[in-house]
């Protein structure tokens, strides 16, 4: 074999084994990018899950701080009932006062998506109803809400507090 031909033969290996090189870095650039890929997307999941965590723990508090606060508007709901029907009396306006801060603490709830449960002449349900009393009333057929005992709530359509009821027989 001459000169020309090793060098020839030379260059070739040395051709070959950069293509290799080339292919083979190629494989490892596209790996690399396919794992920053997948890196990207799972620190996106993870920012939404975070994101999705907080605001269901966030709920939760609501839930918590809300529930504790029920009975104080249930005393105000008391409260407002013993008003007679004597509107000029200091009682009365003295309720009246009562009334404007449960109003004004109820549209504030609501703002958080708080509902009161309606009860009133529907049909008992277990999910939304807890049964206090049950009474026989003649024409009212069984299983009917006669009276709301204590109102229910629903916190973002979730039962926060069943209403406690009477029912008919």
């Amino acid at each position: 074999m001459s000169k020309e031909e090793k060098k020839e033969k030379k260059k070739k290996n040395e051709k070959q084994e950069l293509e290799e090189k080339i292919k083979h870095l190629e494989t490892e650039v596209a790996d690399v990018e396919e794992k920053l890929i997948r890196n990207q997307a799972e620190t996106i999941n993870y920012r939404k899950r975070k994101e999705e965590e907080f605001q269901r723990l966030a709920q939760m508090a609501n839930a918590e701080v809300i529930k504790a606060i029920l009975p104080y508007l249930d005393d105000f709901e008391r409260a407002i009932a013993m008003d007679h029907d004597a509107p000029d009396d200091e009682i009365s306006k003295f309720l009246n006062g009562f009334k404007m801060i449960h109003d004004n603490f109820m549209n504030t709830l609501y703002q958080f998506n708080l509902k009161e449960i309606d009860g009133d002449n529907k049909p008992f349900d277990p999910i939304y109803h807890e049964a206090m009393l049950k009474e026989k009333v003649e024409g009212v057929e069984p299983g009917m809400v006669l009276e709301v005992l204590e109102k229910g709530y629903l916190l973002n359509d979730k039962v926060l507090r069943p209403a406690k009821v009477k029912v008919s027989e």
